[in-house]
């Protein structure tokens, strides 16, 4: 059944909170794939690469500057551990990668698109490009011998054929590139490039050549079918993104394609990072947020899938998608709290997904714990349980709308219609005590109904 999307298509452009104007993109193919997208609601970012053998913040701590969340170890010198961090390359050797475990995971939580890092910020490129041998697939790396060494492939490969949609993350800043950070300079943090782009012109036309022939190799069919390709540090002043949007859209007419921070017609759907905006934005949007943090720990702060579970709520209460953050480990596997938070939060959309996938947003998106959306003329009100609230309340009280005359409503998970009875300018549901304490899930009750129209 074709769900009716929540986003106007005749809306051009939208204020896009400072980051210039929103503009729906032109091609019918990438409209309709945005489309879709935004119906999925739920899907899995994955921060992978040669810096998860020390389980640090993902390149960071390659960068000049003295960030509390990204520290080196006071005992080296900047050169020696840049050194020993590109090192790296020569010892990583994910044994235990299996990408048809990670997308079981995926599918059993719920999530419906994925987006892999296929070269973050410090340089090391996880697909065999042919632009560097700084990667994966390079002689230099010992598991360069593994049928799945280019991990992107094989990633890429698996979740399609589960029908996930793909999604490219790919950074612009590439602190490995001597046409970035240029040796004859010291690195320079807070900024693309460490020289002034204007004085030598030709050094950054070479790496923006760069940057071209990789996202050709990663977009030209090789790779397969690649949905979308989300673009860190996609703002920075002087990308040629129209010449980038140009060459990817030549092989994937359909793809989406997001310059973080850029708006306008290079930034399809927004990221804000850690945040969950208080009302729905009038443009496509997706929160980024990580599993205690985007690359790998040995004590990852994985929080209770509970609260995972009531930001996919509030989330979607406001019209936008969730792209949650993993780290995988060394070897290739996953934490094993990761692992079982994800199987909660799965058996939770087992039972609560139509509340979820495909719906949009209804004002007033939330009321004292109560989270709202909507599918058609089907309404739903969700009610997120506290830390150590497990048995269903005896009364759940909606205030600000009212089911259809004779219409029944239902918890979802369980067949038969709960009473329930106007009162004031909402109305009251009331659960039987046999339900109370043997509710369909945990975590969340999702009571759905078909609203009363508004009297005009």
């Amino acid at each position: 059944m074709k769900v009716t999307h929540y986003f106007i298509v005749i809306m051009l452009s939208v204020s896009l909170n400072g980051f210039g104007q929103y503009q729906y993109p032109e091609e019918p193919e990438v409209l309709e794939n945005l489309r879709e997208w935004q119906d999925m609601k739920f899907g899995l970012f994955i921060h992978w690469g040669a810096y998860s053998q020390w389980g640090v913040t993902e390149s960071w701590t390659i960068q000049p500057d003295d960030k509390g969340w990204a520290e080196r170890p006071k005992d080296k010198t900047y050169e020696e551990y840049v050194k020993e961090y590109e090192g790296l390359q020569k010892t990583f050797n994910p044994v235990n990668f299996d990408p048809k475990k990670w997308a079981d995971m995926a599918e059993e939580a719920g999530m419906k698109y994925v987006v892999f890092t296929t070269k973050h910020h410090d340089g090391f490129n996880m697909y065999d490009t042919k632009q560097t041998d700084y990667k994966i697939t390079s002689t230099l790396c010992p598991f360069h011998t593994n049928p799945q060494a280019d991990v992107t492939k094989a990633i890429f490969n698996t979740f399609r054929d589960r029908n996930f949609m793909i999604g490219a993350y790919y950074s612009i800043p590439d602190w490995h590139s001597d046409d970035c950070w240029w040796r004859y300079f010291p690195p320079k943090g807070g900024s693309l490039t460490n020289y002034d782009v204007k004085k030598y012109p030709e050094r950054f036309a070479r790496f923006q050549d760069f940057m071209d022939a990789q996202l050709k190799e990663l977009s030209n069919g090789d790779y397969g079918k690649v949905d979308l390709f989300w673009f860190d540090g996609g703002g920075a002043p002087g990308i040629d993104r129209e010449r980038f949007t140009k060459d990817i859209r030549e092989n994937q007419p359909h793809a989406m394609v997001i310059f973080r921070g850029a708006g306008g017609l290079f930034e399809n759907y927004t990221t804000p990072e850690n945040i969950i905006p208080d009302k729905t934005l009038d443009y496509p949007w997706e929160t980024c947020m990580p599993m205690g943090s985007w690359s790998y720990r040995t004590e990852p702060a994985v929080k209770p899938a509970r609260e995972y579970i009531e930001m996919l709520l509030k989330i979607a209460s406001r019209g936008g998608n969730l792209l949650l953050g993993v780290g995988p480990a060394p070897d290739g596997d996953w934490h094993p709290r990761i692992k079982a938070c994800l199987k909660e939060i799965g058996a939770w959309m087992k039972v609560n997904s139509e509340a979820i996938y495909g719906t949009r947003p209804v004002v007033p998106y939330q009321e004292t714990k109560l989270f709202f959306t909507a599918k058609g003329k089907t309404f739903y009100a969700a009610y997120p349980a506290d830390r150590d609230e497990t048995n269903l309340p005896s009364m759940v009280m909606v205030h600000s709308m009212q089911p259809a005359k004779g219409s029944k409503v239902h918890l979802l998970g369980y067949n038969r219609p709960l009473d329930w009875e106007k009162v004031g300018n909402g109305f009251v549901i009331r659960v039987p005590k046999s339900l109370q304490n043997k509710a369909p899930c945990q975590h969340a009750w999702v009571f759905r109904f078909e609203k009363q129209e508004e009297s005009k």
